[in-house]
């Protein structure tokens, strides 16, 4: 890459005003977060309009397996992309390409390990998952198209993606994910409803590998066509398994993909629990679980985006310039979530109502929705310190945030809130995580500015 490149990127991270900074770039990857959103809602939406319970169950119960994909794509995306980050801060440009190139092949090569071992253990996973003789037959046919076929092209989508933002292309990373993601939501009714092939949840399966597929392609032409003009590098010669490089990825990256098994570990555990309810219940938790997913993605969109900006200046020790970003985020983000849950709480029941008729499911689905929206602004701050951690380099505090929880807080709140109030009492296990998070957050936060500012000094 010319100077005249790197100095354009070096602009945007070293003296864009912060506002300016911040909305270039994490108001794309926002609208990314939301269309994602919008893509699984649209398979809760087609398939709730079958009104057939037993099709919502299935996509319900094979989300655990898909979130298990974010652990392959924050162990390679979340953890290539902060050494990224953190190495243009140092203009260790060599490290750049390398770590970028090591996160591509070794995604590459988990993803095609991920499928084959979901595929040769299908039936013991479909028990785990909690499907039964009813819903065993629509969730594998889901599974088959989204895992067996959909694994490979679902997690390079997401690296890719975390590698091209790392650079500050914001946009480009935003446009690919997009791509994807509206293709989904127009295959969808054709795959799914009577009125096109009739598919079911097999037909929500296979419109998310067809638009994977297309947003990982455009990825590959993108960086394509900008080669010798990008940071991100797919020259084979140029995986290694350097001991600087794996350290570094991993240190940043196992913990983020330690925290995803975890919250598989959690809904796989809050699927079962509800399971013995029925397929109506099970219905109700995925409608609500993917509602509440809007500001959860708005949050989580927002400290992916500024996590270049957070890396670079940390690196570069311009501790203000990164101490501002966090601040002038955290309170926009806030602020803007409280309003949000606020309006899902009072809107539970028309909510629910637009993703299904069945008045039993829509009863199920308005009580757990109001016990997971109160979480949401406690959410927003863990959100933001998961990702200062991320962006630094502080894997350990990361996976301590992980475990405290899933492990320490979570699913303990799950067992004993469904005894305390069977079914509706697990809404709220989120609630009781997330504020006791949030107060940590606070803290180790605090601590981390104290410690820079007497590095400073020194």
């Amino acid at each position: 890459m010319n100077e005249e490149e790197k100095n354009s990127k070096i602009v945007l991270f070293e003296k864009t005003p912060i506002p300016k900074a911040v909305a270039k770039l994490a108001v794309p990857t926002v609208l990314s977060s939301l269309v994602m959103v919008l893509y699984n809602l649209a398979d809760t939406y087609f398939v709730g309009m079958m009104n057939d319970p037993v099709q919502n169950a299935a996509v319900t119960l094979a989300a655990p397996v898909l979130l298990a994909f974010n652990a392959v794509n924050n162990l390679f995306g979340v953890g290539s992309s902060s050494m990224m980050s953190r190495a243009l801060g140092r203009k260790d440009y060599d490290t750049v390409y390398r770590s970028s190139a090591f996160g591509f092949y070794s995604a590459l090569l988990c993803g095609i390990l991920f499928s084959l071992l979901c595929t040769l253990w299908k039936t013991p996973l479909l028990s785990l998952l909690g499907a039964d003789e009813k819903t065993v037959s629509a969730t594998g046919a889901y599974m088959l198209w989204t895992v067996t076929c959909g694994a490979v092209p679902a997690i390079l989508n997401v690296v890719l993606a975390y590698m091209v933002r790392a650079e500050g292309a914001s946009l480009h990373a935003s446009i690919g994910t997009m791509s994807g993601c509206l293709l989904n939501i127009v295959l969808d009714p054709i795959f799914i409803l009577p009125q096109g092939l009739h598919m079911g949840a097999a037909g929500a399966g296979l419109a998310t590998f067809l638009s994977n597929c297309v947003a990982c392609l455009y990825f590959l032409i993108l960086i394509f066509k900008k080669r010798g003009k990008t940071f991100v590098c797919l020259n084979p010669v140029m995986f290694r398994w350097k001991k600087a490089i794996v350290l570094g990825v991993c240190g940043v990256g196992i913990p983020a993909a330690i925290q995803n098994l975890f919250n598989v570990t959690g809904m796989t555990i809050l699927n079962n629990f509800t399971s013995s309810f029925g397929a109506d219940a099970v219905a109700a938790m995925g409608i609500s679980q993917k509602i509440n997913m809007v500001p959860m993605y708005i949050a989580m969109g927002v400290s992916q985006g500024i996590m270049p900006l957070i890396s670079y200046n940390y690196s570069s020790g311009n501790q203000k310039r990164m101490k501002d970003t966090l601040f002038f985020t955290g309170k926009i983000m806030l602020s803007f979530i409280v309003v949000v849950a606020v309006g899902i709480y009072f809107g539970s029941r028309g909510l629910t109502q637009l993703f299904i008729s069945n008045e039993t499911v829509v009863d199920y689905g308005t009580k757990l929705l109001r016990g997971f929206c109160l979480g949401l602004p406690f959410l927003c701050m863990d959100f933001l310190a998961v990702g200062v951690f991320q962006a630094v380099g502080m894997g350990k505090e990361a996976l301590l945030f992980a475990v405290m929880r899933k492990i320490v807080l979570e699913i303990p709140a799950i067992y004993i809130l469904n005894f305390l109030v069977p079914l509706y009492g697990m809404a709220y296990s989120q609630f009781v995580a997330e504020l006791v998070l949030a107060i940590a957050a606070v803290f180790v936060l605090r601590n981390l500015f104290r410690k820079l500012e007497q590095k400073q000094a020194d």
